[in-house]
């Protein structure tokens, strides 16, 4: 099986945004991606943390390209296994004394790594494309958007 490339909201932002620069380079780097056999993700929970934005700030042409490309690539509904998965992974980093954020947030960060680990139970290898690693690489393989290279078939 291809491995997947899960898309956190910073490199949906650009992928997704009519009139950023760097769109064109993003939806390239995209591209190659899938071209080399990586399987693209767009995760449920980066789906809404990025399209509530969008609403908020009325970007109706990003919209459009989001759902142009929830069309286009993979996407990983949140289930309730994720859900379940994501609120053991919040209480065992409480634990830890390494919360990922305020205890009355959503926590979408858990969210995220609870739905790559639950698909990469059936992958060779997974991994989120993210611009801030900093949260996530505590749960789940994580590299940065500039630097992330084509994932080849196992």
């Amino acid at each position: 099986m291809p491995t997947a490339v899960f898309l956190d909201t910073g490199p949906l932002s650009l992928i997704t945004h009519p009139r950023d620069e760097r769109r064109e380079e993003a939806r390239r780097r995209l591209l190659t991606l899938l071209d080399e056999g990586s399987l693209a993700v767009l995760p449920e929970i980066a789906d809404y943390e990025h399209r509530r934005k969008l609403l908020h700030l009325e970007s109706l042409g990003s919209i459009r390209h989001l759902d142009a490309l929830k069309e286009a690539i993979g996407y990983a509904p949140l289930t309730t296994g994720v859900m379940l998965r994501a609120a053991r992974l919040w209480a065992e980093a409480r634990k830890r004394g390494l919360p990922t954020a305020s205890e009355r947030a959503l926590d979408i960060d858990v969210i995220l790594a609870a739905q790559v680990l639950e698909f990469a139970d059936n992958e060779d290898e997974v991994v989120v494309a993210t611009m801030n690693p900093r949260y996530l690489s505590r749960f789940v393989k994580t590299r940065d958007w500039q630097e992330i290279e084509p994932l080849a078939q196992s």
